[in-house]
């Protein structure tokens, strides 16, 4: 793993490090746009936090008993729900119309613009928020002195209601105002459906873990004033909705019980009434012993009839309550009278239920399995509730009857009592019942008035909103570091690009693609004089080349197997002369004759270069009948001929047939070791096919940043270098990459230098660079 990452490394820096000044160069450039988007166009976000306990009891989280005996409305929450309630469209719209973030006022500078929340001197209240038109940018000025607002022409008076063409508004003076603005203001006009979507999406509501009821909120906006306002005033909100509706619920309760009282009063005022005017018409005095034994046990019996009268009257109208629903919330009837807990707890069960499925409803799909895991709860709730109601309106009237039976016999008794004393215990025992009646709904009166007393809520603030010192985003660090990335990508872009749409041959491995032939030497780029005539090579690199392609060529070896050596190109200009002559002047200097043969005849490049253009040479010798030592030419250089193209330059490749040719390269080989042949390129004519059966080796000069990619697809398609006798390529005038002057090739490499004696040479091992 370490050594396929080293070797990564290494290609990266190999191709690309010689580009070093086009990377430094984007580098500064990103980074100068990287401070100018810091400093003039990014708008700092800052991250607002708050942290709230939602009782749950299923958590461990629970009132107090004292709290629970005051309150008898109090329900337990659960935490997911809880926070579905919080993220809702309708607390968040609440807090926008509070707040008139409607109608945001910015300050335009000359690169950004900026909230003016707390810069602003004015803030902007629409009549009818919700039916506001939205306009993008409204330029206003204050008149501090006369205490106006002018839009365009007009002039509109602080803390009043205008009308205007944006609709009405009121213009009040900003108490959040904190600092001064020092650009010209604007406000813009948005519909408060829109603001609450873009506040929910930056809004961030978490648990702090599964078994924990605090819940974290957090709110990303550019202004930190804002932000914790803005949270401050949800959860201010969330709390202010839960206790309404628990206010509600007891107010309804608390009309039901004042309306039965009113009754009762007025059912005792009538019994008092009668008692009254029975003992003055009949002169009732006092009761015997007996008879109020027996009406002590009559007022009992009917007492406790009454009472069960009462309570199936309850349970009437809570069947009807039961029956009638719809999944809607509402009040629950009062179960005054009914001692059974199991009702009780189904009742609130039931009543729960309906609160967290009209909550979750409204910010939620219907078919949310928490929405349809609450549905089938209700619907299993309500057949226990009937369950229970039937059982015990059976038990009731069982009881009732028994009662009723008991109290005939006591009638029968009380017929032996007077008339006048038995009338007047019936009104004294219907007085009796009214009584308890009154005095228990005076009870359950005062228990409702307590319950308004808790005014916390079911949640507790742990920590109210704070802003983080510091913007959260952007991040100097990652803009910066983006910055880079993007330099670096830009300049790898840059380079490939370059690269890969340049038509020519670069890279040493374009040539290895579509063809098979080895690549025996790669020459590097060099600057050829002015002069007409060759001259030795003096840089130590190009005599260095010339002998490692000797080398790979195998012309140090003791036999000479290829004597004859065919030099040619593809086209015109890739460098064949250069190499032939450069190639035949190292193996002369090694000591050994050698002949250069320019069969060129129709850009005699090479016969220009050794001074013998237009000599008698080749053609001649094909056309008339001239010795072989005739047309070998003696140089300035030890060991080196030339054989000279001649006089006759042109179109000459039929006498390249005339069977002449063979003799001479017969003589050649006697008269030197080894035989250098200049043809005229591939492409152009088929001289070089001719000349290629009397060679032992064919070179293909192929030109760095000059061959056409496409010539060289198509010698591999085409099959022509089967024609040529043992071919080999030699990739010339291979130019540095980039910007590093001889260190960094395009074929395989120029990378390191060394010391031997007093001369400096240059390794040319292999190292794949494309």
């Amino acid at each position: 793993m370490a050594s396929s990452e080293n070797n990564l490394l290494s290609t990266l820096v190999y191709k690309y490090l010689p580009f070093w000044p086009l990377f430094a160069l984007l580098l500064t450039f990103f980074s100068a746009c990287a401070w100018g988007y810091m400093n003039y166009y990014s708008i700092p976000v800052y991250e607002s936090s708050a942290t709230l306990i939602i009782k749950d009891e299923k958590k461990g989280v629970n009132d107090s008993r004292m709290t629970e005996s005051i309150d008898a409305f109090t329900s337990n929450k659960i935490v997911e729900n809880e926070i579905k309630v919080l993220y809702s469209r309708a607390l968040m719209k609440q807090v926008v119309k509070y707040l008139r973030l409607y109608a945001p006022v910015y300050e335009e500078g000359k690169f950004k613009t900026m909230s003016a929340y707390t810069t602003s001197p004015v803030q902007i209240k629409v009549k009818s928020p919700d039916k506001l038109k939205e306009v993008a940018k409204v330029y206003f000025t204050i008149d501090k002195n006369r205490n106006k607002i002018k839009i365009g022409d007009k002039e509109y008076p602080l803390r009043e209601w205008v009308q205007t063409p944006y609709g009405i508004m009121k213009f009040t003076s900003n108490p959040k105002r904190t600092a001064l603005n020092t650009d010209p203001l604007f406000f813009s006009l948005i519909k408060p459906k829109k603001v609450t979507e873009d506040l929910l999406e930056n809004l961030s509501i978490e648990a702090e873990n599964k078994l924990s009821t605090v819940v974290n909120l957090k709110l990303y906006d550019p202004v930190p004033e804002r932000g914790e306002e803005i949270l401050n005033t949800l959860i201010h909100t969330y709390n202010e909705v839960a206790v309404n509706e628990r206010n509600k619920l007891a107010a309804n309760t608390l009309s039901f019980v004042e309306d039965r009282i009113k009754l009762v009063e007025k059912e005792l005022d009538v019994l008092e009434n009668e008692v009254v005017k029975y003992k003055s018409r009949k002169g009732v005095v006092n009761l015997s012993e007996q008879g109020k034994l027996f009406l002590n046990n009559v007022g009992d019996t009917d007492r406790k009839i009454s009472e069960l009268n009462l309570q199936l009257a309850v349970l009437d109208k809570v069947e009807r309550y039961v029956i009638s629903k719809n999944n809607s919330a509402g009040i629950v009837p009062s179960t005054l009278g009914i001692n059974d807990p199991v009702l009780s707890q189904l009742l609130e069960k039931l009543y729960n239920s309906e609160i967290e499925y009209q909550k979750l409803k409204k910010t939620t799909a219907e078919n949310n399995p928490i929405l349809v895991s609450i549905t089938d709860e209700i619907e299993k709730i309500r057949p226990s509730i009937l369950e229970n109601i039937g059982n015990q309106r059976s038990a009731l009237l069982a009881s009732r009857a028994n009662l009723t039976a008991t109290n005939n016999q006591y009638q029968t008794v009380l017929q032996t009592i007077p008339q006048k004393e038995r009338e007047l215990l019936e009104i004294s025992r219907q007085q009796a019942i009214k009584n308890d009646a009154y005095s228990f709904l005076l009870q359950k009166r005062e228990e409702t008035v307590l319950s308004y007393a808790p005014t916390a809520g079911d949640t507790r603030i742990v920590d109210m909103a704070e802003s983080s010192l510091l913007p959260v985003s952007p991040r100097p660090l990652h803009v910066y570091l983006i910055a880079v990335v993007l330099a670096f990508f830009s300049g790898i872009a840059m380079v490939m690009g370059k690269e890969l749409m340049n038509g020519k041959l670069l890279f040493r491995s374009e040539i290895e693609e579509h063809t098979h032939a080895p690549i025996v030497a790669e020459l590097s780029l060099v600057k050829q004089p002015k002069a007409s005539l060759f001259l030795k090579p003096t840089e130590v690199t190009v005599i260095e080349q010339f002998r490692q392609l000797r080398a790979t060529l195998g012309l140090y070896g003791r036999t000479f197997t290829k004597k004859k050596i065919m030099i040619t190109s593809s086209i015109p200009g890739e460098g064949k002369s250069f190499v032939s002559t450069n190639l035949a002047y190292s193996l002369a200097s090694s000591g050994k004759k050698v002949v250069l043969v320019d069969c060129d005849l129709r850009n005699p490049r090479t016969s220009q270069l050794f001074d013998l253009y237009q000599q008698t040479g080749l053609t001649e010798y094909l056309e008339e009948d001239i010795q072989p030592q005739n047309i070998i030419y003696d140089t300035p250089f030890s060991n080196l001929s030339v054989v000279a193209a001649g006089i006759n330059i042109g179109d000459n490749t039929e006498l390249l047939l005339n069977g002449r040719l063979e003799v001479l390269f017969t003589y050649l080989e006697d008269a030197f070791d080894y035989i250098i042949i200049d043809t005229p390129p591939l492409e152009l004519v088929s001289d070089a096919y001719l000349l290629s059966e009397f060679c032992d080796m064919t070179l293909l000069v192929m030109r760095h940043a000059y061959t056409p990619k496409n010539l060289v697809q198509r010698l591999g398609q085409d099959h022509k270098l089967r024609s040529l006798y043992n071919v080999a390529i030699v990739f010339n005038g291979v130019k540095p990459r980039g910007f590093v002057k001889g260190q960094y090739g395009y074929g395989y490499g120029y990378g390191h230098d060394f010391k031997y004696g007093d001369k400096t040479y240059r390794n040319r091992s292999i190292k794949t660079g494309a």
